[in-house]
């Protein structure tokens, strides 16, 4: 039988629970997806913890997956039984088999594999979306990128850097300062022993950062709005800490523009998806673009997965073998 991780009610990670489930035949425009990989994001802890709400309970978590399409619904065409494929965005994904809607899946390169594909389609096309459409990252773009030794840090470093940007980031630790230094950035702050504001101002010589990319949210807010220089960008993408709190517009002195962006509005025309996705592919497959998968657990040991990422254990990519 096919099993999956469920809550019933929001809270910590005691409530994930791991249940034998039914999987129907695909409808109209569905497939059904033997998962062979699934990937952790902190946005799943934000569904798990009640930050973000689940449509309904039982609920299954999880935003990215990889495998083989076991049987396709009516008035599809671009796929069909035995495809490999992969997703990121759409909710879910914690099962060893699902329901999906074929749009929102892409065949996936025979370079790539279900474990990498799982471990970079949310945190990949979130690097991509980040750097040509909410700011065109360009070789002289200074930028500061906060937890950049997670996987979608680690994949920024080595955008950036082939890109030619200069990639300011920050880490909580020495070793993690390390790993962010090997994958290409260009300079490194740890938050628990320097004031990063202060370290901005030094690196750029008091000219500042085009944008800052926050995932931290309340611990790194408002000082970040203090590394952009006059009509910076700051751009809040997580809550790793906690969300910002509320703030008085007063606060985006020197003309600052603050956006609060999400991957499925980016990908949510089946073209974006698909030139996001490729562009991707492209760079993984050619090395430019290497996936850290740093930490692998057993789908039903996902509670242990999430205490390990909210206590900020991990770097680079978590995925879930099935």
């Amino acid at each position: 039988m096919p099993h999956a991780i469920r809550i019933l009610a929001h809270g910590g990670p005691d409530v994930l629970s791991w249940d034998e489930i039914e999987i129907g035949a695909p409808g109209p425009g569905e497939v059904v997806l033997r998962q062979r990989a699934a990937g952790l994001n902190y946005i799943d802890t934000y569904h798990r913890s009640g930050l973000y709400k689940v449509p309904a309970f039982p609920a299954v978590i999880g935003m990215e997956g990889a495998g083989d399409i076991v049987s396709v619904g009516s008035a599809i065409t671009a796929f069909k039984a035995g495809d490999r494929v992969a997703y990121a965005g759409v909710l879910g994904g914690y099962a060893t088999e699902r329901l999906i809607p074929a749009d929102r899946l892409v065949k996936l390169p025979d370079a790539i594999s279900y474990e990498t594909a799982a471990a970079m389609m949310l945190q990949g096309m979130t690097v991509r979306y980040l750097f040509s459409e909410i700011y065109a990252v360009k070789p002289e773009t200074v930028m500061l990128f906060h937890a950049a030794a997670g996987g979608v840090g680690l994949i920024a470093c080595q955008w950036a850097r082939a890109i030619g940007a200069t990639l300011i980031a920050t880490v909580s630790s020495d070793e993690k300062a390390k790993l962010a230094r090997a994958n290409g950035c260009a300079h490194v702050i740890n938050i628990r022993t320097e004031d990063f504001v202060a370290r901005v101002h030094e690196i750029t010589g008091g000219v500042l950062c085009d944008v800052v990319y926050d995932s931290v949210g309340r611990d790194t807010f408002p000082a970040s709005l203090d590394c952009l220089k006059p009509k910076g960008l700051w751009v809040s993408f997580g809550s790793a800490s906690g969300p910002v709190p509320p703030f008085d517009l007063a606060v985006l002195k020197g003309s600052l523009f603050a956006t609060r962006p999400s991957l499925m509005a980016y990908i949510a025309k089946r073209e974006d998806l698909e030139a996001n996705a490729a562009e991707l592919f492209a760079r993984v497959a050619s090395g430019e673009i290497k996936i850290a998968i740093n930490q692998t657990y057993a789908l039903k040991d996902a509670a242990a997965a999430h205490r390990e990422l909210e206590a900020r254990r991990t770097t680079g990519s978590t995925v879930f073998l099935m």
